[in-house]
């Protein structure tokens, strides 16, 4: 019996112990400087909700501000990194960091979202930083 009793605490401390090696979620900021505008968040949220929803991206949320022209996001540093979620950035069409976005993927995002000295950003007129009534 008190075999049995060593064994199941044994086991309860080791179960215990892996859970305490898993690491915690992260956060990190990443220079976005073409989400400036509503449609362009929406974009980057819409693919980056695809990211998410796949469990083994290890991305967890993020949050645009667009003022500022950054994107914080949470993720699992044991399943994903940096270098990964940059390149989902990229591949969404925008820049992160120093980070280009693909070509394929930035041709299609609208003038608004293009980098201002490729003639894109707010155009006149039009506050981008203002959700659409």
């Amino acid at each position: 019996m008190k075999k049995l009793l060593v064994l199941a605490f044994s086991a309860i401390v080791i179960s215990f112990s892996s859970d305490a090696q898993l690491k915690k979620p992260e956060w990190t900021v990443i220079k976005t400087p073409n989400v400036k505008c509503w449609e362009c968040k929406k974009r980057l949220e819409d693919y980056m909700a695809r990211e998410i929803s796949q469990n083994q991206s290890g991305i967890i949320k993020m949050q645009i501000n667009m003022l500022s022209g950054t994107t914080r996001v949470q993720f699992w540093p044991d399943r994903t990194n940096l270098g990964y979620i940059k390149t989902a950035f990229n591949n969404a069409g925008f820049d992160a960091d120093d980070e280009k976005a693909t070509e394929d993927s930035y041709k299609l995002l609208p003038p608004a979202c293009k980098r201002v000295e490729e003639g894109g950003g707010p155009q006149k007129g039009k506050p981008c930083h203002m959700q659409p009534q």
